[in-house]
C-alpha cells in the first residue's frame, strides 16, 4: 500500500512539474535574483537589520515592488500579479490587481499564503464607481506568500500571474516584509 500510494504521489509531483514548466517563462535573470538592467538592489538579500520600511512603490509593468525607508530603496522584489494584471481592478471577480495610493492596513500572520499584509483597496473612489456600475469593487487585497497547501517553490512563482488580485512574493520575501513594514505604510501601485 505504501508502495502505491508513493508511486502516486511521484506521479503527481511529475504532472504538476510538467505542466508548471510549460507556462510562460520570466527571464533568467530575474528568477535567480541578478539585477538586471535597472541597477538598483533587486536580490535576494536580506533587508539590513532594523530597517522599517515606510513606503512601497510597485511597478505593475515590471513585476516589481520597491520598498522604501524613508526616501532610501533598500530593496526591489520580483512579484507576480492578478491573473489579468492590465488594468485598475473596479470589481469582485475581475482578477485585476489595483492601481493608485493606498495603504497597508493590517497584518496575518495564519494566512492561506503563509502570511499576509493588507492593502487599504477599495477606497472610497472605488467604491463610489463600483456602485454606480451596479457592482462590488471586491476587496481583501494582500501582498502575500505562496498557498500553504503546495509545494514551496519559491521565485518559480515568477512565471506566470497567477493571483485573485493581489501581489505574490516567496514565502521568505514575506516573512521579510511582515516584519519590516510599519503600519500603515504606503503603497503606491503604477501601472
Amino acid at each position: 500500500m505504501k508502495k502505491i500510494i508513493s508511486i502516486v504521489l511521484l506521479f503527481v509531483v511529475i504532472i504538476g512539474g510538467v505542466a508548471f514548466l510549460m507556462l510562460k517563462p520570466m527571464p533568467d535573470s530575474i528568477l535567480k535574483g541578478e539585477k538586471e538592467a535597472n541597477p538598483q538592489v533587486l536580490n535576494t538579500q536580506p533587508l539590513p537589520e532594523n530597517t522599517p520600511i515606510t513606503r512601497l512603490v510597485v511597478m505593475k509593468s515590471e513585476r516589481q515592488m520597491w520598498a522604501y525607508h524613508q526616501d532610501k530603496l533598500v530593496k526591489i522584489y520580483p512579484i507576480s500579479l492578478g491573473k489579468s494584471p492590465v488594468g485598475h481592478k473596479q470589481f469582485e471577480g475581475d482578477k485585476k490587481t489595483p492601481e493608485g495610493v493606498y495603504r497597508i492596513n493590517e497584518r496575518n500572520p495564519n494566512s492561506r499564503y503563509h502570511k499576509n499584509l493588507g492593502i487599504s483597496y477599495p477606497n472610497s473612489t472605488d467604491k463610489a464607481y463600483a456602485q454606480s456600475q451596479g457592482k462590488s469593487p471586491g476587496g481583501l487585497i494582500k501582498i502575500h506568500g505562496l498557498p500553504n497547501r503546495s509545494f514551496d517553490i519559491g521565485r518559480q512563482h515568477l512565471r506566470k500571474d497567477w493571483t485573485d488580485g493581489c501581489i505574490a512574493v516567496t514565502n521568505e520575501e514575506i516573512d521579510e516584509l511582515f516584519n519590516a513594514v510599519i503600519h500603515n505604510a504606503e503603497i503606491d501601485i503604477r501601472p
